[in-house]
């Protein structure tokens, strides 16, 4: 009996090691592509997280293992060709190469749907003043979780990059993932984090967003509810609001960003799924 126990003691302790290097070694793949991920080793032999920079913007940096990683968000203006991280004195060389995004093209009667009021045109330039202080934050004290579970359940409807033109005018790529849902239906958060803004806002409706730690952030756009306030600590799953079609919204969806380093990437580039 005691080598069934000794066994099964032994089974247990394995078991328990593998599930915390499994989870402490998730880091999503390197895509190094306009609105991808860019996931570089560096070389440093230090218990605390060395600190690591891209374009001057600070990084975050994870632990696999015995290594440590910069995690670098880039956006979909990103050049194609060699760039580098910068990490206590030493370059990092990577090479971003390029990325097709499909195109439509939409044709408006009138142009009021473009062009902005007066008014309009400043209360969306203060709401964006209040975005871009979310996604500039960088707390370096919190270690974030990017192996995220899909928010809303429902097929998606609108892929991130997605080049836009009204009346043959180019428009701003779509810098988020649409996911068709119902209105009413639970939105749930990707990973832990921060509520840092919640609010309704001319484009995108009611809005809450969620800093994940190290300059991840998610911004759900349309609400129809919101179901947490500024300051609350979140859990991955716990409920964040209800699906909508505020703002400027066609019908019912979540519109998912994720921000790395203010660089808008690909959300399913960190799903776990």
């Amino acid at each position: 009996m005691s080598n069934i126990r000794f066994a099964k003691t032994l089974f247990l302790s394995f078991s328990l090691a593998l599930s915390i290097i499994n989870s402490a070694i998730a880091l999503p793949e390197s895509t190094p592509v306009p609105g991808g991920i860019a996931i570089v080793a560096l070389k440093a032999n230090t218990h605390e997280a060395p600190k690591a920079y891209f374009q001057k913007r600070p990084v975050a940096v994870i632990k696999q293992g015995d290594t440590w990683y910069a995690v670098t968000g880039l956006g979909l203006s990103t050049k194609v060709g060699e760039h580098f991280i910068v990490s206590q004195g030493q370059r990092y060389p990577f090479t971003v190469t390029s990325k097709d995004y499909p195109e439509q093209h939409i044709e408006l009667k009138t142009r009021k749907h473009i062009d902005l009021s007066a008014e309009d045109l400043a209360r969306h330039r203060k709401e964006k003043k209040q975005a871009s202080s979310v996604f500039e934050a960088f707390d370096a004290q919190q270690e974030p979780d990017i192996a995220f579970i899909k928010p809303v359940a429902g097929p998606y409807s609108s892929p991130f990059g997605l080049k836009r033109f009204f009346n043959g005018e180019p428009r701003n790529p779509h810098s988020g993932l649409d996911i068709a849902a119902a209105k009413g239906t639970p939105i749930k958060a990707p990973a832990k984090g921060k509520v840092v803004l919640t609010g309704n806002f001319f484009f995108n409706g009611n809005v809450v967003y969620i800093d994940h730690g190290q300059g991840v952030v998610s911004m759900f756009c349309h609400l129809s509810e919101i179901d947490v306030s500024t300051g609350q600590t979140l859990k991955q799953g716990q409920l964040v609001g209800k699906v909508g079609a505020t703002g400027r919204a066609t019908g019912p969806h979540l519109h998912w960003s994720v921000s790395l380093n203010n660089a808008r990437i690909d959300p399913m580039l960190l799903l776990a799924e």
